[in-house]
C-alpha cells in the first residue's frame, strides 16, 4: 500500500510517500481502508521531535481517521467488514484501574494512533476494534474524520475538567483551530456566552459564525483587557487554553476570582511564566487536560447526528501532497481541519 512515511525527525521535506507492507489485524483489531485522515498538531510535534518523547520511527503519522472495515481480527464481533467507521485515536490497556472506570485517557500506557504506532497518512490502518464508531450518515468522509481528537479534547476540557455551567463566560483561544472551533461549539450547546479570539478578522467572521457572542483580534489588541471590558471587568469563569507560551500569562489576567484556566497543549512553547500572586489571591483553577474519555465521543456523536455540533473543514488534498498539508497548518492559514485523501 502507499503510506507516506516520518524516517527522521525535521522540516516537512523529511514526509516521504513510500510503497510498504500491507498491515494485517491481530486479535482485536480491525483492518481499516483509509477514506480520509485529518491534520492535528500532534502530526507536527512528532515530525518535527520532542525533547524527552521517543516516537518509534519509522512510523505512519495520522491520529484522526475515517474509513471502511476490509477485515478484523479474530474475536472481534461488533464490526464486519463495509462498516462506515470513525476511530477513536487513543486507548489505553484497558484493564487498569484508570482504564476499567472509564478515564483511559489517565491509563499509564496510553497511546494515540499516528504517534505510538501508524496512523492513517496511509490507504491502509490496523488499530484496536474497541475504537471504532459508526461514521455519522450525515458527514462527508473529510468531516468524519475531522471530528475526533478536537471534539473530545474540547469535550473533556469544558465538560469533565472545567465543569462548564450555563451562563458563564468561556474565553476560548485560538478560535480558528480545530479545538477552538469544538470549544466555541460546546460552550453554546452548554449554555454559555463565547468569547472568541484569533489573530486575523476572517476568523474572528467564521467564529462568530459558528455561534461566537463576542470576538476579539489577540494580534491588534491586549486580549486580556478587553475580555474585563466585555464581562464589566468580572473576567470569563473559563479560559480554553492551548496556545501556550505567548497567551499563558494574559489568560490567567482574563480569568474571574475564582475561574478555571484550563489547558490541553502549548503550540507557542511550554516554557511559560506563572505569575502565582494572580493564581492564589484570585483563587484561579488551573487545569490541565489531556485527550478525553473514549466513551464520552457515543455522546459526541449523538450531538453530530442532530447537527448541533459540527466539523469544518478548511482544505483537502490527497496523500501526497502531506509536506503541503502541513506547511499550511505551520503557518496556521486554516480555519478549521487539513485533511488528506488516499486515492479511491
Amino acid at each position: 500500500m502507499k503510506a507516506v512515511v516520518l524516517e527522521r525527525h525535521g522540516g516537512p521535506e523529511v514526509l516521504a510517500l513510500k510503497t510498504v507492507a500491507d498491515p494485517a489485524p491481530p486479535p482485536g483489531w480491525v483492518g481499516v481502508q483509509v477514506r480520509a485522515c485529518a491534520l492535528n498538531h500532534l502530526d507536527l510535534w512528532a515530525r518535527r521531535g520532542m525533547p524527552g518523547v521517543k516516537f518509534p520511527l519509522p512510523l505512519i503519522l495520522g491520529n484522526d481517521i475515517a474509513g471502511v472495515v476490509r477485515e478484523v481480527g479474530a474475536g472481534v464481533d461488533w464490526v464486519k467488514p463495509g462498516d462506515e467507521v470513525v476511530m477513536a485515536p487513543g486507548f489505553g490497556c484497558g484493564h487498569c484501574e484508570a482504564c476499567l472506570g472509564g478515564d483511559d485517557n489517565l491509563c499509564r500506557r496510553y497511546a494515540i494512533l499516528g504517534s505510538a504506532l501508524n496512523g492513517g497518512y496511509a490507504e491502509r490502518v490496523v488499530a484496536p476494534a474497541a475504537n471504532c464508531l459508526p461514521k455519522p450518515a450525515r458527514l462527508t468522509w473529510p468531516e468524519a474524520a475531522s471530528l475526533p481528537l478536537v471534539f473530545l479534547t474540547a469535550w473533556h476540557m469544558l465538560v469533565h475538567r472545567a465543569r462548564l455551567r450555563p451562563g458563564e463566560d468561556v474565553l476560548v483561544l485560538a478560535a480558528g483551530s480545530g479545538v477552538g472551533i469544538a470549544a466555541i461549539q460546546i460552550a453554546k450547546l452548554f449554555g454559555a456566552r463565547v468569547i472568541a479570539a484569533a489573530s486575523t478578522q476572517s476568523k474572528l467572521e467564521q467564529a462568530r459564525a459558528l455561534g461566537a457572542d463576542e470576538v476579539v483580534n489577540y494580534a491588534e489588541c491586549d486580549f486580556a483587557a478587553e475580555v474585563r471590558r466585555l464581562t464589566d471587568k468580572k473576567g470569563v469563569e473559563v479560559v480554553v487554553e492551548h496556545t501556550g507560551k505567548d497567551t499563558w500569562g494574559k489568560s490567567i489576567l482574563a480569568a474571574a476570582r475564582g475561574g478555571r484556566v484550563v489547558t490541553c497543549g502549548a503550540t507557542s512553547g511550554y516554557d511559560a511564566a506563572t505569575d502565582l500572586r494572580h493564581v492564589f489571591s484570585r483563587q484561579i483553577q488551573l487545569l490541565g487536560s489531556y485527550m478525553g474519555r473514549k466513551a464520552s465521543l457515543h455522546e459526541i456523536f449523538r450531538w453530530v447526528e442532530r447537527g448541533r455540533l459540527k466539523p469544518v473543514v478548511d482544505r483537502v488534498l490527497p496523500l501526497e501532497r502531506a509536506r503541503e498539508a502541513h506547511a499550511a497548518l505551520e503557518r496556521r492559514e486554516a480555519f478549521g481541519k487539513v485533511v488528506l485523501e488516499p486515492e479511491g
